[in-house]
């Protein structure tokens, strides 16, 4: 894997596929507590962008994968990740750029859609209306103080919530750094994204029984320029659905 240092020093490592030369590239952001290899490579996302010619770049978010894992909550949530975003499109040197974003990440992209002109069309899943009404991803479903005393929990059967237990499960499946994750959930992003400002044509994907994407139609209807694709899952599952894959190579085209 490639990596760079972003603008705090932090090391953020990121994996590259495709032709050189075959289109603009397609950057993916991963959601919280996966990284490029779960989120994207093993449900065949990135294995379908590349059948369909394009070049692919995916990263691991600080505090997730390969990255560096900062604890200070100073150092994470998503407003840092854009800038590491950012910071990879300085490295890609190119003007146009796809970008895709999944349930964090998908607040990731947006952020930095809303301030950057380098994106040439913008797709993100895992998320609804909870980013008009939260200015991130939906503290109605899963509070970032239930999910930090959960990632805190010395036994997981103690936790209470489903909701974090289920992300505390995810955890100890892959063996995420808790401290990392709690770090982020101090700093999740909880102010207004300027929607209205982003000038990408947008896609929207939302599973049909994820509880973190609903009403996405209120998502869609505060982007100038976005439409809205149904597909089946909850939040987990909805981005390995083969059609989560078809509808974002139709969307990004060549």
């Amino acid at each position: 894997m490639k990596s760079f240092k972003s603008f705090d020093g932090t090391r953020i490592v990121y994996e590259q596929w495709g032709q050189e030369g075959a289109g603009p590239w397609v950057v993916l952001h991963h959601g919280f507590i996966a990284d490029a290899r779960l989120n994207w490579v093993l449900p065949g996302v990135v294995d379908a962008l590349v059948r369909a010619g394009r070049r692919v770049t995916a990263l691991d978010a600080r505090s997730h994968g390969g990255s560096d894992k900062p604890t200070e909550a100073e150092r994470c949530g998503e407003l840092n990740m854009a800038r590491d975003l950012e910071a990879l499109f300085d490295l890609l040197g190119e003007d146009a750029i796809d970008l895709v974003g999944y349930s964090m990440g998908a607040v990731v992209a947006l952020i930095v859609a809303s301030r950057e002109a380098r994106i040439r069309r913008l797709v993100v899943g895992g998320v609804g209306e909870g980013v008009v009404v939260c200015g991130g991803v939906d503290r109605r479903v899963i509070d970032p103080a239930e999910l930090t005393e959960a990632l805190r929990a010395l036994d997981a059967s103690t936790i209470g919530d489903p909701a974090a237990a289920g992300f505390r499960a995810l955890v100890d499946a892959t063996g995420a750094d808790r401290e990392a994750l709690i770090a982020h959930c101090q700093a999740v992003h909880q102010s207004p994204i300027a929607l209205d400002a982003i000038g990408a044509p947008t896609r929207v994907i939302a599973g049909e029984a994820d509880p973190l994407a609903v009403r996405p139609e209120v998502l869609v209807d505060a982007i100038p320029d976005a439409t809205l694709t149904r597909v089946p899952g909850d939040h987990q599952l909805a981005v390995a659905t083969p059609k989560f894959a078809t509808t974002l190579v139709d969307f990004l085209g060549g």
